[in-house]
């Protein structure tokens, strides 16, 4: 175990006291935990302690089934959600059929695996791949109700380079239209750079270039806003990452005239975002007529969003 991993699983071990991670404060995670999770200095105390207990759980996954119990339960992230750590290793020994002492030994073995599984996976991977930069979050609002789609979009980056000072990234709003003409999708830039650079790079996919006010430092953040219109659309809208992206926020406003249903696409194929055989969880719009969802550390290559079906409704 390096030394980066070893530091991390010794903050692993000191929140595992008293009522561990699920309670926790902010200023009791270690900087070599935070590091691993890519906890940023703009965090809030609480997205500090939701970025670490993500991490955590999303890498526990690939531990043996008995460390991975052992190592959430001793955080207080699994189990019961008692005060003292004895408490909870005695829980863990009775689940495991195990004694008190291999309990503990289960969960020094989750912890340094853990460790090790955090450290490898450290925010740098982007870096690593060459990528210049990467998505920290991406919010998008699509409204339909509108006289055409439109959407707006917030990107948050972060610089992977000494001196970032063009980013190039693609949009997709899923046009229906066949024509495939470059003015079927109007791109504005609303903040955050100077467009220099526009190609079609598919009928619904335009790829652009922006210029930054000004080079970014590595590890420093930038937020683009930009505003999409196209005449109408396809019945879906997804992120397919090309590169790690942090958090991904949607909201699509349908307003009075609703679809029949509106199903979750998360972590599927680009290719079968449009068949009607790849369901997923059935989602209600609010009073508002709209459908919001959120995704967290999103996969290269898998889209990530909503479909809809059917003609929308009357309004209520």
């Amino acid at each position: 175990m390096d030394g980066r991993a070893k530091e991390c699983e010794e903050d692993l071990k000191r929140l595992r006291r008293n009522r561990g991670l699920c309670l926790a404060r902010a200023d009791q995670i270690g900087a070599a935990l935070r590091d691993a999770c890519g906890v940023n200095d703009e965090d809030t105390p609480a997205q500090v302690v939701d970025k670490v207990s993500a991490a955590v759980r999303r890498h526990a996954a690939a531990l043996g089934s008995e460390q991975r119990l052992a190592a959430l339960t001793a955080l207080g992230l699994d189990g019961p959600r008692t005060r003292f750590l004895r408490d909870r290793q005695r829980w863990l020994s009775e689940q495991l059929d195990r004694n008190f002492r291999t309990a503990q030994r289960r969960i020094d073995e989750g912890f340094a695996e853990l460790a090790s599984l955090l450290t490898a996976a450290n925010a740098p991977t982007a870096a690593r791949s060459g990528a210049a930069w990467r998505t920290e979050r991406l919010r998008v609002l699509l409204a339909l109700d509108q006289q055409q789609p439109e959407a707006f979009l917030f990107r948050q980056v972060v610089a992977n380079t000494a001196e970032l000072e063009e980013i190039e990234l693609a949009v997709t709003l899923t046009s229906s239209g066949a024509s495939g003409r470059e003015n079927d999708v109007s791109v504005d830039v609303f903040s955050g750079g100077t467009l220099v650079h526009r190609r079609r790079e598919s009928q619904d996919r335009i790829g652009l270039a922006l210029r930054l006010p000004e080079p970014l430092r590595q590890g420093q953040r930038h937020e683009i806003a930009l505003r999409l219109r196209v005449a109408e659309m396809l019945p879906h809208y997804v992120c397919v990452p090309e590169s790690s992206c942090e958090e991904f926020d949607l909201t699509v406003r349908f307003g009075a005239r609703l679809p029949r249903s509106v199903s979750l696409l998360e972590k599927v194929f680009q290719n079968d975002v449009s068949d009607d055989s790849v369901t997923g969880k059935p989602l209600d719009p609010d009073a508002s007529g709209e459908v919001r969802v959120r995704f967290r550390q999103l996969e290269p290559g898998f889209a990530y969003g909503i479909r809809w079906e059917g003609c929308p409704q009357e309004p209520r």
